[in-house]
């Protein structure tokens, strides 16, 4: 934490405590790490199981709803750009077994069933060799859409879309993509790591999700800070300043030392090929110019940036990019049960929130709010009226998660961090009572930070759980 920070004493026994956590890590700095080749896309097979029957009777799939299908999941994958579909058709086991050698080990699997018991007879192999699966069922195209919840409860990787709207086929195959996505990320950490213990192990986050993560030398970044052209630096400020509603505290030298570690921060993701980015650091940078306005830029970007080494929350971030294409905002919540709400407030969040392709909200500059006024961050005006998901990941098997709808946005904060939202939820005073109460830990940060996105993502959240064998716990 920063000397100047007023909330030193109250956080500062947490942070000592990560420092010692993180001596006993096993870094790979990213100095030393070797370039990596990912494919364009990441692979998911599309089984069609069992054949379409009339369209006048029996408890079948008919052709022309196969052919919708088949239309719409090509649409699908024009529009993700980043999933390959490899199709098959099975009748029996062997055939689903010959199926999944065409698709690769581990690869997640969505499951289109066509006729009456044609899954329940041919999903064997799937099963044992512990795929993903989405099982799709269209109403009356069979009797198999009672099994994949028992599957699931027996311990298997499986979750049911059972719908007409064809639409949620593309939601299917967003929410498989983060399973293969995630195994081909790479996470810069600036040291410390802090939150729940198993998100600050690299080897549990490489062995649970695939994802590796590297830690970078402050000396190494501050002399890519220094290589950023002026150049640069006065565009990017620029930027922020001529799109700003208003610019209150933030001196221009402010603006301009924010706005290098803005320049800095994008290229040092780039030089890596990294998506996910946290620094444990970041209340100390304000002699070199705070993160804040490169953490926004990143996330709008589509590359989450985590605020005080926060590593479930990046992960949550990471998530819901890779299933929704939405980035996050990652803040303290602090409630009024007088009006049954909750305030979510940080200083720094994306201008996008919408979705990386989204519109930028309003914004103002200001001066961090802990550290006298000093430095340059922004503070959004996020939309009124907007339902939102607010959640985190822990333990690397556990996404607390509500939902919630924004009533109040304040034109200028006062108290707390500069970027606010207000938001009504279902019973504050019971969220008082229970929140965080899942987690074995005194660390202040780790107990305050959620994650909030726009969209109601409860029920995608249940689905991903038994996807990957998660655990769901409602907060609100």
């Amino acid at each position: 934490m920063c000397e100047h920070c007023t909330r030193r004493e109250f956080l500062g026994s947490s942070v000592l405590s990560a420092l010692a956590a993180s001596a006993s890590w096993s870094y790979t700095w990213a100095s030393q790490a070797a370039p990596v080749q990912r494919p364009e896309k990441v692979k998911i097979g599309v089984l069609w199981s069992g054949s379409p029957g009339p369209a006048d009777r029996g408890w079948n799939t008919d052709p022309p709803h196969v052919e919708k299908m088949q239309k719409v999941l090509t649409e699908v994958e024009q529009k993700l750009g980043n999933v390959e579909l490899v199709h098959g058709k099975s009748e029996n086991a062997e055939q689903t077994k010959n199926f999944l050698g065409t698709i690769g080990e581990g690869t997640p699997v969505l499951a289109i069933n066509l006729s009456c018991f044609a899954l329940t007879r041919l999903v064997g192999p799937i099963l044992e060799a512990r795929h993903p699966m989405i099982v799709f069922s269209l109403p009356a195209s069979g009797h198999d859409w009672m099994y994949p919840h028992r599957w699931q409860r027996a311990g298997h990787r499986v979750t049911l879309f059972a719908t007409s709207d064809l639409a949620e086929l593309e939601h299917a195959v967003r929410l498989l993509r983060v399973i293969p996505l995630l195994k081909q990320t790479r996470i810069l950490l600036f040291p410390p790591a802090r939150g729940t213990a198993p998100a600050c192990s690299p080897e549990l986050i490489k062995e649970r999700l695939g994802a590796e993560v590297l830690a970078v030398e402050q000396a190494a970044f501050d002399e890519m800070m220094a290589a950023v052209e002026e150049d640069a630096v006065r565009e990017e400020a620029q930027r922020w300043i001529k799109g700003a509603k208003q610019i209150i505290e933030p001196t221009e030298e402010d603006i301009y030392k924010a706005a290098r570690v803005s320049v800095a921060l994008n290229r040092l993701m780039d030089k890596y090929q990294a998506q996910g980015l946290a620094v444990g650091t970041c209340m100390g940078w304000l002699p070199r110019g705070f993160p804040c306005l490169g953490f926004a830029r990143l996330r709008d970007r589509g590359l989450p940036a985590a605020c005080e080494g926060d590593m479930d929350s990046l992960l949550t971030m990471l998530i819901f990019r890779y299933a929704f294409d939405k980035p996050g905002f990652q803040g303290n919540a602090t409630f009024d049960t007088s009006r049954n709400v909750l305030w979510t407030a940080h200083c720094t969040g994306p201008l996008k929130l919408d979705s990386i392709d989204g519109p930028e909200h309003p914004y103002l500059l200001r001066g961090h709010s802990e550290v006298g006024g000093s430095g340059c961050v922004p503070e959004v005006q996020y939309r009124v009226g907007e339902v939102i998901t607010r959640t985190k990941f822990v333990n690397l098997d556990t996404l607390l998660i509500s939902t919630a709808k924004i009533v109040e946005v304040p034109e200028k904060s006062v108290h707390g961090c500069r970027t606010q939202l207000v938001s009504e939820v279902r019973d504050a005073a019971k969220m008082v009572v229970n929140w965080s109460s899942a987690l074995q830990t005194e660390d202040a940060m780790t107990l305050l930070h959620r994650v909030v996105f726009y969209g109601d993502h409860l029920q995608s959240a249940y689905h991903l759980a038994r996807l990957m064998g998660w655990n769901v716990i409602e907060e609100g």
